[in-house]
């Protein structure tokens, strides 16, 4: 496994409606160190008969650990459903069982500056001593890097980090730039990915996020860049996440996605920052 950074393949990636074990399998076969899972993921390898027990089994059997917990949703409402609030303590059981130190979490609804902050700082609370990460994406309350990282300094946790993902940071029309020492300290993780030249129209942005995404370095968006800038930056993530949520990859089943994805990360990662490659890749 990669020294700091494992080569995670996050967990939409592989879709929804996969066996927990297929999804370990594809993985590994690839070359992947690490698989992410959503609480919805987990929930769904419950209900295939698994225990925690048999879960962690099936990643000793195949070498290969859970590196990536998501994903929080709604925590800046001051009404929050108990779906919610139960889907945000299975991230918790999820990070204590896999031994995962960061959760993913985004914010579709737009709330002020202040506002925001102090449900984050409540939401750090409630998960210490995990990290809360948030994930700026563009059609959301928290649309770019300046408005999450204003937000998680204005919040004061010490647990509140951000995450990006190449696909938000472009179709967020920012620039790759280095990152301030400041601005690179709240950055735990990174996410990467592709794009088309064009986006999808702005009013169904989110829909190009969830169904059309290209695999690192196979658009027109410079994942090299995107990896260059985090590394330049002084950043470490704690974790390199494949989230390439696209039908069309998918379509092709899970070894040949979960295949296709890897070989394409790891040219990125040849050109932008080899050291983060496994040995012998």
């Amino acid at each position: 496994m990669s020294k700091q950074s494992p080569i995670t393949i996050s967990s939409w990636t592989l879709g929804d409606v996969c066996k927990f074990e297929d999804r370990v399998k594809a993985a590994k076969d690839a070359g992947f160190e690490g698989i992410g899972l959503r609480a919805e993921t987990y929930v769904d390898a419950l209900a295939e008969g698994l225990h925690d027990e048999d879960i962690l089994n099936i990643l000793k059997k195949y070498d290969i650990k859970v590196t990536e917990v998501e994903y929080i949703v709604q925590w800046a409402e001051n009404h929050r459903s108990y779906e919610q609030k139960y889907k945000e303590q299975m991230c918790f059981h999820m990070c204590k069982l896999f031994g995962v130190n960061h959760i993913n979490v985004g914010l579709m609804e737009n709330y002020s500056v202040e506002h925001t902050a102090r449900k984050l700082k409540e939401l750090c609370h409630r998960s210490y001593p995990y990290v809360i990460g948030v994930e700026p994406m563009p059609y959301s309350g928290i649309p770019n890097f300046d408005k999450a990282y204003a937000v998680v300094k204005e919040s004061g946790a010490e647990n509140a980090a951000i995450i990006l993902d190449s696909w938000h940071w472009v179709r967020a029309d920012q620039e790759y730039r280095t990152l301030t020492k400041e601005e690179a300290e709240k950055v735990i993780s990174i996410q990467i990915n592709d794009a088309y030249e064009r986006p999808y129209a702005k009013s169904i942005l989110r829909d190009e996020s969830m169904h059309d995404r290209l695999a690192p370095g196979t658009g027109a968006k410079d994942t090299v860049g995107f990896v260059k800038m985090i590394k330049e930056s002084g950043i470490t993530p704690k974790v390199i996440g494949v989230e390439v949520i696209s039908d069309n990859i998918l379509a092709k089943g899970l070894e040949e996605a979960s295949k296709y994805n890897f070989e394409h990360t790891a040219k990125v990662l040849k050109e932008a920052w080899k050291e983060q490659l496994p040995e012998n890749k």
